[in-house]
């Protein structure tokens, strides 16, 4: 008997993914910031892609895992953000936004793979910083996700000082990204950073070629 050809080995593998995504808080505000490159294993398969998903005026997140499932989480979230500031007739805080992410993805852990940072701000609280992954839910002065980060521990490690200006955050994310993009294959494309405040959120996309060189580029 003639045996039945197996499947590719390619089939059956996982498929891995790949960004940079970093959130840090300054007096005032915060500062969220990623590539835009999305990655199936060692195929490009989107170079624009903004991975900092609105949630509501002032609060974002950055995405990082499967795509479609930080995209799938992000829609959820921003969905029930909507009915609860209806709801309490004022915009909600920035930790029942990371709450909601930490809820969805602990509840669906063995379905979805991905993981958001949350930052924004509020009139009690001011700009945060969460981090949320696998139930977890812990706040942070500054925050780095993805396979890029592994590149960049020790640069935002040695770079971070307490009480940075707005100024001085955005270029902290920018030379994060830069240098993370600049090492990680499945990093890239061009920076998104968005930055919010009191007054509102200010979106803005660096091009690959307008982002800081170091010495061994």
């Amino acid at each position: 008997m003639l045996e039945e050809p197996s499947e590719p080995g390619w089939l059956s593998e996982e498929v891995t993914t790949g960004t940079t995504i970093i959130a840090i808080e300054f007096d005032g505000g915060v500062v969220l910031g990623s590539d835009s490159r999305v990655s199936a294993g060692e195929t490009v398969v989107n170079r624009v892609m903004n991975k900092l998903s609105l949630l509501h005026d002032k609060i974002y997140c950055a995405l990082s895992g499967s795509a479609a499932d930080a995209q799938t989480i992000a829609e959820m979230v921003n969905y029930q953000l909507d009915v609860h500031s209806i709801e309490v007739g004022e915009d909600p805080q920035v930790r029942s936004a990371a709450s909601l992410v930490k809820n969805i993805s602990y509840k669906y852990k063995e379905e979805l793979s991905a993981h958001l940072i949350v930052a924004g701000w509020d009139k009690r609280g001011g700009g945060q910083v969460y981090v949320t992954l696998n139930g977890l839910l812990s706040r942070q002065p500054f925050a780095v996700g993805g396979s890029g980060s592994a590149y960049v521990y020790g640069f935002v490690d040695a770079e971070y000082r307490k009480a940075m200006s707005k100024e001085d955050c955005q270029q902290f994310v920018v030379n994060t990204l830069s240098l993370a993009m600049s090492r990680d294959g499945s990093s890239g494309g061009v920076a998104y950073l968005v930055t919010i405040d009191e007054k509102g959120a200010e979106e803005k996309c660096i091009l690959g070629n307008e982002l800081p060189t170091f010495y061994d580029q």
